[in-house]
């Protein structure tokens, strides 16, 4: 793995620094066995550039469990065949040292959730053998696999007690009522009867929610199922990406605490609030611990003593981006502590120490996430790590940290932090047959002054190989959210080192309405769409156009979701300075988005109100300024994309915004994908996202 060196100096545009650098240049293709389990591909790099196919041929490392008893490391890799159109997933061990790393796995299904039960003598995991996801159990060197649970449903996620006596799993229920539930005697009738919000959500119709459920685990499967929420019509985790982290055994195993929004309807739809309950298994009932904190509370974890649980919170109901905070409980008297008061910044995730006093944390900062550990008691932070990359999870292993790492250079890749000297350590390499063979560009920090005399990050990415000398033709990245960060992100869609292999210097600012800056640089965005944060980004490319390597005739825009709406505002707004535009899942017409989004909460927030509330001037200042409402000034080139199965922003957007450019002969071309959501998730759709991309841009752009 190349390895990233940090290096200051000033430049007329701000203080930059180098992040990374290529390699030697090699040649060919990629190729795969003739098995259906997808292993680990052969690669040979054309040129040593990255090409669509080479990205999607990276193993994707996931999912660290630790064993204590063992002192081993349990880990998966996600590998993909484009020519099959899929994915399988398969689990390694390894000694802590990195060492003895062994591939228990090779099956054509792949194996999920899989973690160390019982003093790690057994690893549990699920698998889908029959169509339906089950629990089983096998060796730690993936030998003598049982079948555990037979339920009725998929088993979606679970955690054995810490007795090794229950199991509790999530498992869908059905949610609302059917047409043929009403008419029996129309049993293919396919109409869905609708009464309340909330009857669709990202890309499916909520026809079922998922329940937490808990068994007596025996030698003969699963017995005594109970349903935690029995009767009541609420998620429990949380819909759509909520899984195992938003539950937790108490350390006794006789309670469970777990994360639910009970909420629905319309109430749901307008409403963030989630809570953090407790389960008695004895007394069944049920204690709502975060009463009256109206904001999300999510992923609770007990101390090891047993007495304390954590969780992350946010603060206001409705703001979907307030600061996650940590909060501790002392659960026999139920005062609260808020740790991370004095720091201006998200926790992503946490981990407890075993001696119960130190809780160690995940946040990014100024574009890099980070380690961090803080004391429960005096809430007094210290920094574990530092460099121009990201740590992406947090796992406690006795006197180290394991956690998944990555930059825009390379993919994760898993590495332990020694507590004491906080020396990072690379223990995986999965990808080093394929990064040995690429030159990745240059990735630099630049700090640009904005129109209000404040300071941006942007990075900037060099085309392998770059040539001051030469004139290059520049994308302005937007990014998406609208509050997510611009890290040191590895995106297997957006990939900013794939759009510099392809000759492109690539401009990606950390605009207002992004974390890691403070919450002021933060919640600048909320209710200002179309304002600051657009100037941001002409700030950002500006500064680079006077670069003389830059080829001011030849700069182009793309983003997707919020970063579409971006691409679409400016496509109205930028002054003749881009000559192409490339929008995926973008908002066109915020109106419209309005209506036809399901997260209410959501639209309320971010745009002030209804569009139909003329004394709401906030809101109106809004929809005054929705891309489609500067559509007359459209000139460039555009291609748009979307999915039809989104639900967050429909299809329709993007088809509005294709033919408003046909009918003004705006030169455009839209690729409209009819089984994908928000995202690209298939495999060969993802390729052709990547070769339409370049064509678009490589027609307009490369003349």
């Amino acid at each position: 793995m190349k390895q990233k060196i940090i290096i200051s100096m000033m430049l007329a545009t701000g203080l930059l620094s180098a992040c990374g650098s290529g390699q030697t240049e090699k040649k060919g293709s990629v190729t795969r066995g003739s098995d259906q389990t997808i292993g680990r591909a052969v690669i040979k790099a054309e040129n040593g550039l990255m090409t669509p196919e080479i990205l999607h041929s990276f193993g994707q490392v996931s999912d660290i469990q630790y064993s204590p008893q063992r002192q081993e490391i349990l880990y998966g890799v996600t590998y993909t065949d484009i020519q099959l159109n899929k994915k399988n997933r398969e689990l390694f061990v390894m000694k802590m040292d990195g060492s003895d790393n062994k591939k228990i796995t090779n099956t054509p299904k792949g194996e999920n959730s899989a973690c160390w039960v019982k003093d790690g003598s057994k690893i549990a995991f699920l698998y889908n053998e029959d169509g339906k996801s089950q629990i089983w159990e096998m060796n730690p060197d993936g030998s003598d696999r049982k079948q555990i649970s037979n339920t009725e449903k998929d088993i979606q996620g679970f955690i054995y007690s810490p007795d090794n006596t229950k199991v509790l799993f999530i498992s869908d229920i059905k949610y609302g009522e059917r047409s043929n539930d009403k008419y029996p005697d129309l049993e293919k009738a396919s109409g869905r009867i609708v009464d309340d919000l909330m009857y669709k959500h990202w890309d499916e119709w909520v026809e079922s929610i998922p329940h937490v459920f808990v068994a007596e685990l025996t030698n003969e499967g699963l017995r005594n199922i109970v349903d935690l929420l029995e009767g009541e019509p609420f998620e429990a985790p949380l819909k759509p990406f909520g899984g195992t982290e938003q539950l937790a055994w108490s350390v006794d195993s006789k309670s469970i605490a777990y994360t639910s929004r009970k909420k629905t309807g319309k109430e749901y739809a307008q409403s963030t609030n989630s809570d953090i309950y407790l389960y008695n298994l004895e007394s069944k009932q049920t204690r709502n611990l975060t009463q009256g904190m109206m904001g999300y509370d999510i992923n609770p974890s007990f101390s090891p003593d047993g007495q304390k649980i954590a969780w992350l919170s946010m603060e206001r109901g409705g703001y979907e981006s307030d600061k996650n905070r940590l909060f501790v409980m002392d659960l026999a008297t139920g005062e609260k502590e808020y740790l991370t008061e004095t720091f201006d910044n998200n926790t992503d995730d946490f981990a407890w120490n075993s001696d119960s006093k130190t809780i160690y944390m995940l946040a990014c900062v100024e574009a890099k996430t980070q380690l961090f550990a803080i004391d429960t008691h005096t809430k007094a932070m210290t920094t574990l790590t530092e460099g121009c990359h990201d740590y992406a999870s947090v796992c406690f292993a006795n006197t180290q940290i394991l956690s998944l790492r990555h930059s825009m250079s390379y993919p994760n890749e898993i590495f332990s932090i020694d507590l004491s000297s906080k020396e990072a350590k690379q223990l995986t390499s999965e990808n080093a047959h394929i990064l040995d063979q690429l030159e990745m560009g240059r990735v630099e920090e630049r700090w640009i002054t904005t129109t209000d005399n404040k300071q941006m990050l942007t990075w900037v990415v060099y085309p392998p190989k770059f040539d001051p000398t030469k004139k290059y033709p520049t994308l302005l990245y937007c990014q998406g959210g609208p509050q997510s960060t611009v890290s040191q992100f590895w995106s297997y869609r957006w990939n900013l080192q794939m759009m510099a292999a392809n000759g492109y210097i690539v401009v990606a600012p950390n605009r207002r309405g992004l974390p890691s800056f403070g919450q002021e640089w933060l919640e600048q965005i909320s209710k200002d769409y179309g304002g600051q944060n657009m100037k941001d980004y002409l700030s950002a490319i500006d500064a680079l156009s006077k670069e003389s390597f830059v080829d001011e005739t030849r700069l182009g825009c793309t983003g997707a979701s919020y970063g579409g709406f971006s691409v679409y505002w400016l496509a109205g707004n930028h002054n003749k300075r881009f000559k192409a535009f490339l929008s995926h899942a973008g908002i066109f017409n915020t109106e419209a988005q309005y209506l036809e989004t399901e997260e209410m909460w959501f639209a309320d927030w971010d745009l002030g109100g209804p569009f139909w509330d003329k004394s709401n001037a906030v809101a109106q200042r809004s929809f005054d300024n929705s891309p489609h409402k500067f559509v007359q000034n459209w000139d460039t080139p555009i291609m748009i994309t979307h999915g039809e199965l989104d639900y967050r922003i429909l299809a329709s957007q993007g088809m509005m915004a294709f033919n408003a450019a046909q009918l003004r002969g705006i030169p455009s071309r839209m690729l409209v994908y009819p089984n994908e959501n928000h995202w690209i998730a298939q495999p060969q759709n993802g390729v052709l996202f990547q070769r339409e991309f370049f064509r678009w841009f490589d027609q307009h752009l490369k003349l």
